[in-house]
């Protein structure tokens, strides 16, 4: 199938490659070293030689979409921008104007070993070739952080420290930020990216504050600034893609991001009871030799999602918002302090009330946890009096007080993914942990059968085997509908997602699989929707001169 795709596509490049085109807007600068990939418009020409729109047609099988910055479509997506729509004329021009040698030839890497990638590649190079532009393409391979990241002795002039000329990879990310940052100059593992004081002050600007309202604005006029620089050379966006049997009433939720949305109203959903009259709802992640803490992966696991309510919610497009364990919350005008306050009459899974001090506790202790995820360390670390808690210099984080049932937390620094983070970490009960090594966090055996704060609680979990959650009957919103969720052992990609599927074993769930998607579309009964995500294939361009 590959095969056929690759062929049609190169089919139609012979046709089309010098059909010429539309007048796309473009400019370019110049370059700004020796490196003629430091001239934006080698970067443009490049854009629009690439046909990806016959791409993700053909060769990706209809489930990508090009893309024209790294900000996925979306709410956060400005829009006006231009797309690089195939324009292998305009790619010439482009050429042309920056004085580009015939005689050059591009060094393209990648680093993933499948088939499709190396599929795209043979596009990629005939694409280019047809325009002018000659380039060798190789897979890339051993100590990455040497052979792709390492940052230049001098992230202004270089020279580089890395022998790639292009890299196909993929930027993953829970915020936006991820994207941007690393083309900071002379940040860590900015090996590609000579310091360019606009691109600084416009990326500075989204990092500036935690108002999501100006941060929209701060990354609208980066995402300007990047469409007409193509100081990276964006591709495609590869969407998650979420499946439904059509036994499943979804009551209430949307289509939105399934790892990391947690306003889905699952306590409205119904399920088509089976022949005992019992309405059970089939998925997959479940656990394999424990339940895998909510701390480092959020949401990746059903039992992060069901077992666990956070503080503030996160919806379908990962926009914060009130509606979980806190019934409030306030931001203060200079975003250095951040106010919660808990609903009443909130309880663990034991019985016990869920209170301020439990999450206080939370916070203080995953900051101590090796591995928790890097948005929530950045968040933590910035508290007022962490680094002295970290030390061991001072017994509690002070800059987190307690007031009845009102938790004010001061930053020393200002994060503005504070809100982001408390709509992804759950407190956790802290009685469960006294005496617990923090560096031992996953081996306590609380692991084996979590207490929550979720609409779900567990009845019964054989590791490796099946896990049995059933419905929280003192949940501050509400008892589910659903009488159980049964969820079979899975990682992130599931081996045997399309088997179960067709063994009646998987009622819903998500994967950023195509080729899983294309396949549980042809099960019976089984809807698979696609749903943007901050994920985006792209090439990296190193811009440094060469030594």
């Amino acid at each position: 199938m590959k095969k056929l795709c690759l062929s049609v596509l190169l089919a139609a490049l012979s046709v089309c490659v010098f059909a010429g085109g539309g007048s796309d807007k473009a400019g370019g600068t110049g370059a700004v070293n020796s490196n003629p990939l430091s001239d934006p418009q080698v970067r443009q020409a490049i854009a629009y030689a690439i046909d990806m729109d016959t791409i993700c047609r053909t060769l990706l099988l209809d489930k990508a979409v090009p893309a024209n910055s790294l900000t996925p479509n979306g709410e956060w997506k400005v829009s006006g921008l231009n797309n690089y729509t195939y324009n292998p004329s305009k790619a010439m021009e482009l050429l042309k104007a920056a004085k580009w040698d015939p005689n050059y030839t591009l060094d393209v890497g990648y680093y993933y070993d499948d088939q499709q990638t190396v599929d795209l590649m043979v596009a990629v190079q005939a694409y280019l070739e047809a325009v002018g532009i000659k380039a060798n393409f190789r897979r890339i391979q051993g100590d990455f952080n040497t052979l792709l990241w390492m940052p230049p002795k001098d992230p202004v002039n270089g020279p580089s420290a890395v022998d790639w000329d292009v890299l196909y990879g993929a930027t993953a990310a829970l915020v936006l930020h991820e994207y941007y940052n690393k083309y900071i100059g002379g940040s860590a593992g900015n090996s590609h990216t000579p310091t360019d004081p606009q691109l600084d002050t416009l990326i500075a600007a989204t990092n500036a504050t935690a108002d999501v309202a100006k941060q929209k604005a701060a990354f609208n006029e980066l995402q300007k600034y990047e469409n007409e620089n193509l100081f990276a050379i964006p591709l495609y966006y590869q969407p998650l893609f979420i499946f439904c049997r059509d036994t499943v009433t979804r009551t209430g939720d949307t289509n939105g991001n399934a790892q990391y949305n947690y306003d889905w109203n699952i306590i409205n959903w119904d399920v088509k009871p089976d022949a005992s009259g019992k309405k059970v709802l089939k998925t997959n992640a479940g656990p394999v030799q424990f339940f895998e803490h909510p701390w480092f992966n959020p949401g990746v696991y059903i039992g992060s999602k069901v077992l666990f309510d956070r503080l503030i919610v996160a919806d379908g497009s990962l926009a914060p918002k009130e509606g979980a364990l806190a019934s409030s919350y306030t931001v203060s005008p200079d975003n250095m302090t951040l106010t919660f306050t808990m609903r009443n009459n909130i309880k663990w899974h034991d019985g016990k009330p869920i209170t301020p001090q439990d999450v206080k506790w939370s916070i203080e202790y995953a900051l101590k946890v090796p591995a928790i995820h890097a948005v929530f360390a950045s968040t933590f670390n910035a508290i007022d009096g962490a680094a002295e808690f970290k030390a061991g210099s001072a017994q509690d984080v002070r800059g987190i007080q307690i007031n009845g049932n009102t938790i004010t937390i001061k930053f020393a620094a200002l994060d503005p993914n504070m809100l982001m983070t408390f709509s992804q970490f759950a407190p956790l009960p802290q009685s469960y942990f006294i005496g617990t090594d923090p560096a031992q966090f996953q081996q306590n055996a609380y692991w084996q059968k979590p207490v929550g704060s979720g609409p779900f609680m567990v009845r019964e979990a054989k590791m490796n085997d099946y896990a049995v959650f059933v419905p929280f009957r003192d949940y501050y919103k509400g008892v589910a509908k659903i009488d159980e969720i049964r969820s079979y052992p899975s990682g992130e990609n599931d081996a045997n997602l399309v088997i179960n599927a067709n063994a009646n074993n998987l009622d819903y769930g998500y994967t950023k699989n195509s080729n899983d998607a294309i396949a549980l579309e042809k099960v019976s009964g089984m809807k698979v929707f696609p749903v943007n995500m901050f994920y985006t294939r792209l090439f990296f361009v190193n811009k440094f001169p060469k030594k």
